[in-house]
């Protein structure tokens, strides 16, 4: 009863959303006049511009509530890092409110008893499960308990193309392997670093998905999903690393370390004619006051067009205390609200985690993601990314890391690197 009392407190002090579908979000109480009180510790890898631009309309959204936002940000876009820190404070017994979490990465948290929050009660009060695709309930729940709030929906199969740099190549965007080579080409020809690339390993791996989803869905489900070591160890698989290195020589030399959001930088300063990179770049793209069409091409990476490999940023909600448990529950309700993932996913580039949230308020990149995903859902053309942890496990995806990296870098050659991928995998399952 303590906790329910708890919970519709902070429920009656949500701000309510009109634009849902859903008569039962709102309390049938009057609304209040108070405010709610307390504080969210929030862990996270939001450090770019764009990113923090983002987040911030949650931080106001709960601070215009009375809840009180203590930001813990840890920089590295592949949040490695961040998940270093998360299981430091676990260990302690100092767990956070909520953290962003990826794909495995959630299952694994689900399994350790006590760690995480039961969010069922809200859940069912808002409906969660009617307008949250099945992708992304695979994470968000455990043995039918909800203990994340998804904030969105990624894809990382893009390309984000500076359009002055496509129009003195011609100004058509590629639609198949040979015609990005020849653009690729001609944007070196005219004296830039053809693609833009930090030399990270998840960035590797984000370019890795692109290429084996290009060779075809069945091929990226058997060899990226279900392992399968015919799939790793065959003929296809060498031509993926023959293009990786071929995409390589269009990288310049300083690539190495370079965060992901100085790569898109580039290519928005036209240092760079184009970037492999999921969609939130084009945060990046609009922090700078820059138009899709106008300044820059978003286009799917040739071959995928009919597939989505996404990811989905959650925040994963800790069991804490009681007494800071209503705000917890605000800032997971606020995260659900159409009003906010509309006006989340307009900063951050990516798309909603909800069904049924319009996209009258995102650009022509917004909408084509918007209406790809959709698209890709009902036609099983939806496939988690390997570079962020919805592919496989996080043992399997980094002994995959050690590979991709490794023969991007030199260290193996496209044979030597089908070989130690199977031998990878096969050792970390």
């Amino acid at each position: 009863m303590k906790l329910l009392t708890l919970l519709f407190a902070a429920l009656a002090l949500a701000s309510c959303d009109n634009t849902s579908k859903d008569s039962t979000n709102t309390p049938a109480a009057a609304p209040q006049e108070s405010s709610l009180s307390g504080n969210v510790e929030v862990l996270h890898w939001w450090t770019s511009g764009s990113e923090g631009a983002a987040l911030n309309v949650l931080k106001e959204d709960l601070e215009s509530q009375g809840v009180t936002w203590s930001d813990m940000p840890v920089s590295g876009g592949g949040g490695d890092s961040a998940m270093t820190v998360l299981r430091t404070r676990i260990t302690s017994g100092n767990a956070p409110t909520a953290a962003q979490v990826l794909g495995y990465d959630i299952k694994d948290w689900a399994k350790i008893n006590g760690a995480v929050a039961n969010l069922n009660t809200i859940a069912n009060a808002e409906n969660w499960d009617s307008v949250v695709p099945e992708a992304l309930k695979n994470f968000s729940k455990h043995n039918g308990v909800w203990i994340a709030a998804p904030v969105n929906v990624h894809s990382s199969n893009w390309i984000w193309i500076n359009k002055e740099a496509l129009d003195a190549t011609g100004g058509r965007a590629p639609t198949s392997w040979d015609e990005l080579i020849l653009v690729l080409d001609a944007m070196k020809a005219n004296g830039l670093t053809a693609l833009a690339h930090g030399g990270q390993a998840w960035q590797e791996a984000v370019i890795f998905d692109a290429v084996v989803m290009s060779l075809g869905k069945g091929f990226y489900k058997s060899s990226m999903i279900d392992l399968d070591t015919r799939a790793l160890g065959g003929a296809k698989m060498l031509e993926v690393f023959r293009r990786m290195e071929t995409l390589r020589s269009y990288v310049d030399d300083n690539f190495s370390g370079r965060d992901w959001n100085i790569a898109s930088g580039m290519v928005i300063e036209g240092k760079a004619g184009m970037q492999i990179q999921g969609d939130w770049a084009k945060g990046e793209f609009v922090k700078a006051g820059k138009k899709p069409e106008e300044d820059f091409v978003c286009i799917r990476f040739p071959g995928t067009e009919d597939a989505v490999v996404f990811l989905a940023d959650q925040f994963v909600m800790f069991d804490i205390k009681d007494s800071d448990k209503p705000a917890q529950l605000a800032m997971a309700s606020a995260i659900m609200k159409p009003k906010f993932q509309s006006a989340f996913n307009v900063v951050k580039g990516s798309v909603p985690a909800r069904l049924d949230v319009a996209d009258t308020d995102f650009d022509s990149c917004g909408k084509k993601a918007i209406a790809d995903f959709a698209k890709a859902s009902k036609n099983n053309g939806l496939f988690g990314s390997l570079a962020h942890g919805h592919a496989a496990p996080a043992a399997i995806k980094n002994a995959m890391y050690d590979v991709i990296t490794g023969h991007f870098n030199g260290v193996y050659s496209n044979e030597e690197a089908v070989k130690q991928l199977v031998i990878a995998v096969a050792a970390a399952k």
